[in-house]
């Protein structure tokens, strides 16, 4: 699988703008979610290569959003990594059975999220 474009989902723009320029530096086109409802949207209209996703989000919150995605014939392909201070090894496990891909905690380095690019691409 080629991975060309991303979508990342935050409701913390400091965060989203953080994500973006590390992925978007690394060469990849990038789009943006800033809510679990936009993320759903976003997939469905967009076909990302790729998702990272906050969990703790309002309303819609990443475990959802994720759910929702792979339920959907059209968008339960698309791989969905989770990105959040969640990262006890009960998070990994949970992010895991709502249909994410990994879970990346924060506070991560540019490392981290290029080499998840790349364990997918």
């Amino acid at each position: 699988m080629t991975i060309r474009t991303i979508l990342i989902v935050d409701d913390v723009q400091a965060d989203l703008l953080n994500l973006q320029g590390m992925v978007n530096s690394a060469g990849y086109n990038v789009i943006s979610a800033s809510s679990g409802a936009e993320a759903v949207q976003r997939a469905k209209s967009d076909r990302p290569d790729l998702i990272f996703m906050d969990i703790i989000m309002d309303g819609v919150n990443g475990y959802d959003a994720c759910r929702a995605i792979k339920e959907d014939p059209e968008t339960t392909a698309i791989p969905i990594v989770f990105v959040s201070i969640k990262k006890q090894k009960a998070d990994h496990l949970w992010a895991k059975r709502q249909g994410g891909l990994a879970l990346i905690g924060k506070p991560y380095t540019r490392e981290d999220i290029i080499q998840q690019i790349n364990s997918i691409g």
